[in-house]
């Protein structure tokens, strides 16, 4: 799998691929990132990669040339079309990124990744060679380095073996397998810090108890903080008659 990112600052992302977690997948070349700046395509002395808006307002604009002539090189390196590497554009227009999107994206071939910055990108090149806008919420950010980062761990931490225990990653809050519910809370020693003790069913070796206390808390979490995901998990018949006794009865 590879991931090509395009971006006049590279740096700002190099650092998360050489640590934590989520570098074995990078150091197993088990995902392959390589970034290229537009501003070494770019003409002229100064390499302008940006200019005024047509029509006047506030920031710039970068230009459609440079990002062209960037993308083609990307492309005649990869030696692969659209289709197995579709261009992909961090934007507030665009779609929300989901663990469902995640997962596509962790099993394809990888993708060509375009972080934006200033007011934003020639509409005609987006136009022409974009397949795709990925957003992270509805707001603004500097560049689309941060996004970029984002999707990049969480398409690592899929891959096998990088996490410690593949379960981890069945367990997340938006795995299919989690009922699209939110994670329980999590406890480790001391059993008593600060005078709070952890709950003591999680020390009991009752796995069937455990088992029980983790599903009614991670229900109790979901309907305080996220409702509208369990109006979702009962539109698609995800609760049971026990997941509703519990919600029933509250926190």
């Amino acid at each position: 799998m590879r991931f090509d990112v395009i971006t006049l600052f590279p740096e700002i992302i190099t650092p998360m691929l050489a640590h934590g977690v989520n570098r074995r997948a990078f150091d197993q070349g088990l995902i392959a990132v390589r970034f290229w700046n537009p501003r070494d395509y770019a003409s002229g002395n100064y390499r302008r990669i940006d200019d005024r808006p047509f029509g006047g307002g506030p920031g710039m604009v970068m230009m459609a040339d440079p990002l062209a002539a960037c993308l083609a090189a990307i492309r005649q390196d990869r030696q692969q079309d659209r289709l197995q590497a579709p261009l992909l554009l961090f934007s507030p227009m665009g779609e929300r990124l989901t663990h469902a999107s995640v997962e596509q994206h962790a099993q394809s071939s990888g993708a060509i990744l375009l972080c934006g910055r200033y007011e934003g990108i020639d509409q005609r090149f987006i136009d022409r060679e974009v397949d795709g806008q990925i957003s992270l919420g509805d707001f603004v950010l500097s560049g689309g380095e941060l996004a970029a980062m984002a999707l990049l761990d969480a398409v690592a931490r899929l891959q096998p073996g990088v996490l410690g225990d593949d379960q981890s990653a069945v367990q997340d809050s938006f795995h299919p397998n989690a009922d699209g519910l939110l994670d329980c809370p999590h406890y480790t020693r001391p059993e008593v810090w600060q005078g709070l003790e952890a709950p003591a069913v999680l020390m009991s070796g009752h796995h069937a108890d455990i088992k029980q206390w983790r599903r009614h808390q991670s229900l109790i979490t979901t309907a305080k903080l996220r409702p509208d995901l369990i109006v979702a998990a009962r539109a698609q018949g995800r609760l049971g008659p026990d997941d509703e006794a519990v919600l029933l009865q509250g926190p």
